[in-house]
């Protein structure tokens, strides 16, 4: 019979830096979710309203599941130089295809000794943060954040459920203690409550998730962030340990500075982010965080450029150059209105 020491020793030879066990039960927190999706903090994510009696009940996902294994990727590595910051998981190519390869692998290896399997990576509905505490992996901080104590806030997340009955883990307490860093340093006030998230007020969803123009009342929050928020995530305490990644794969890309990419092509944006977690966001919505960003950080030698893309045809994109262009000139005295 298989164990779980077996299963944790495969995940380490599998490189994951991290292997817990949970068994198949009703989602923890469940609740909470579908209380949080009524009150509409979800945004426009509506993916995250479909299949929501599987999100409850993993086991609707395969028939006969006993077991959960969530595996955990360490993917942190200081910031680059230059304007503009991207959240630090999109810094190197795209995370799932890592991820899968290896659960790929794991799949072949648990059907070996009599399992069946799905494997999961941002991929189904899955509440994969409170399934991850309850695997030993982790607690959800304040900030609603998976925090492990050897990793800090750094892990990427992935899970496989199987048929085989594994020995699991003792769930993990909250460590978080009367910490609020996280609450206080978010930009925008989108942890509205220890514990509570209202995702349309939060930098990464507005960055990334929101396809429209982003509202004026959180502008000037964006401050420099072009892609992504990692600022609940840095301050977390927990990270005083954590180290930088050893894959190769996340590798930070270099990339030119924002006034060229703003002039870029679509072709000259699909080339450069394919295979990246940018690529999902889509020439326009790109141009209209970095409108925003320099709106905020710009000078006199961006002008041009946003000008240009002022110009435009992209309605979104020209509305947050024009934006760009009064900030600029308030800036420099040059406004005229």
């Amino acid at each position: 019979m298989i164990t779980s020491s077996a299963v944790k020793a495969q995940a380490l030879e599998l490189k994951f830096d991290a292997c817990g066990i949970a068994a198949v039960e009703a989602a923890p927190h469940g609740n909470y979710f579908l209380r949080w999706l009524g009150e509409g903090k979800a945004g426009e994510m509506d993916w995250m309203k479909n299949r929501v009696e599987q999100r409850m009940e993993p086991i609707r996902l395969l028939d006969g599941a006993r077991s959960m294994i969530v595996l955990g990727l360490n993917y942190y590595q200081p910031p680059p130089s230059g304007r503009g910051r991207i959240a630090t998981y999109a810094l190197g190519k795209d995370y799932h295809d890592l991820v899968w390869e290896r659960m790929r692998e794991f799949d072949r290896w648990l059907s070996e000794r009599g399992g069946v399997q799905k494997t999961f990576a941002d991929t189904a509905p899955v509440l994969e943060k409170p399934i991850a505490q309850r695997s030993g992996l982790g607690w959800q901080g304040k900030s609603t954040v998976l925090i492990h104590k050897k990793w800090g806030t750094w892990l990427f997340l992935g899970e496989i459920l199987t048929t085989l009955s594994l020995e699991t883990d003792q769930a993990e307490g909250d460590h978080c203690g009367k910490c609020t860093r996280c609450v206080d340093a978010c930009p925008t006030q989108a942890i509205v409550a220890p514990y509570q998230l209202d995702a349309r007020r939060c930098i990464a969803y507005l960055t990334i998730e929101h396809p429209g123009s982003i509202p004026v009342e959180f502008r000037d929050a964006i401050g420099d962030r072009v892609y992504g928020c990692d600022e609940c995530l840095t301050v977390c305490p927990w990270n005083r340990w954590a180290q930088k990644t050893k894959e190769s794969h996340f590798a930070v890309r270099e990339l030119p500075d924002l006034r060229v990419m703003l002039e870029w092509t679509d072709a000259e944006f699909r080339s450069r982010f394919r295979g990246t977690p940018i690529f999902r966001l889509k020439s326009p919505r790109w141009k209209r965080n970095i409108c925003v960003v320099l709106g905020n950080i710009g000078s006199a030698e961006d002008l041009q450029a946003l000008e240009k893309i002022a110009a435009g045809e992209d309605v979104m994109v020209k509305e947050h150059a024009l934006w760009a262009l009064e900030k600029i000139r308030l800036r420099n005295g040059t406004y005229r209105g």
